[in-house]
């Protein structure tokens, strides 16, 4: 957002003829706009997770990676939630909450249908494991 209010104001202060300000701004714009993409391409690549036989992995962070092992007997309950910038690009985020409070996690970013099938996935390892089987 910086990055295109930053390119309207360009746009107007070249209209009004000062050129080489417009200019400066117009290249603070795309560097705000080159930074930012890079941010956020390097955020979205850093989580991850696997499913394993025996618990989910869960991996994030860009300056400090975090690797998290939520064991499928330990999950109470899992849920899909999506807010409403989600919604607009039909993506949600899997929540998994077990007894511990500091170790719930989540999986943002996913698409509705790979998160509704991850959540009934994890829910039917879950009671497999919670049962003993």
């Amino acid at each position: 957002m910086p990055a295109l209010a930053a390119l309207i104001v360009a746009g107007v202060i070249i209209a009004l003829g000062h050129t080489i300000v417009g200019l400066v701004c117009l290249a603070g714009a795309l560097l705000a706009a080159l930074f930012a993409e890079r941010f956020v391409s390097r955020r979205f690549h850093a989580w991850g997770y696997a499913e394993r036989e025996d618990d989910l992995l869960v991996r994030r962070g860009v300056m400090f990676s975090r690797l998290s092992v939520v064991p499928y007997g330990r999950m109470q309950f899992v849920d899909v939630i999506a807010g409403p910038l989600e919604r607009a690009y039909r993506l949600a985020t899997v929540r998994m909450h077990t007894a511990a409070a500091a170790s719930d996690a989540r999986i943002p970013g996913l698409e509705r249908e790979e998160a509704a099938r991850l959540r009934d996935r994890l829910a039917e390892l879950g009671e497999a494991q919670a049962a003993g089987l």
